[in-house]
């Protein structure tokens, strides 16, 4: 596998938990507030939740395909476009969580994510498999 492919996912897996850690920590300093963000079950909350959880998920799927490339034998195409699959997933999932909770109309943007993680795990198991 292409080493620097996979060590792009390492960085950003790391990237993804310490960003986790510094929403969280914001997020932290006014959830006590009962209307904060137009209360718990609002819409911009929620989604700024997902936004949030998405930076933690989402290293941990690279983190885990960086681990499931060490096991493959030889670099390929599929495993390239994995890698940036998982790379574009992670990078826009919470960027479009953020967005979408102030500009709801813009919710097809959520197809950028979800089609680059769904290549990106498909593409994955196909490697997987093949090994």
């Amino acid at each position: 596998m292409n080493s620097h492919a996979a060590q792009l996912n390492l960085i950003l897996a790391w990237l993804g938990i310490v960003l986790g850690f510094a929403v969280g920590f914001f997020f932290g300093l006014n959830f006590h507030k009962e209307h904060w963000m137009g209360g718990y079950t609002s819409f911009r909350r929620r989604l700024y939740r997902l936004g949030h959880i998405s930076l933690f998920g989402l290293a941990w799927v690279n983190f885990l395909f960086y681990l499931t490339t060490k096991s493959f034998t030889r670099a390929s195409t599929a495993a390239t476009v994995a890698s940036w699959g998982f790379v574009l997933g992670a990078v826009s999932m919470p960027i479009c969580c953020f967005i979408i909770a102030h500009r709801p109309r813009f919710r097809a943007l959520f197809l950028v994510p979800v089609v680059s993680l769904f290549t990106g795990g498909t593409l994955t198991l196909w490697e997987v498999i093949k090994s």
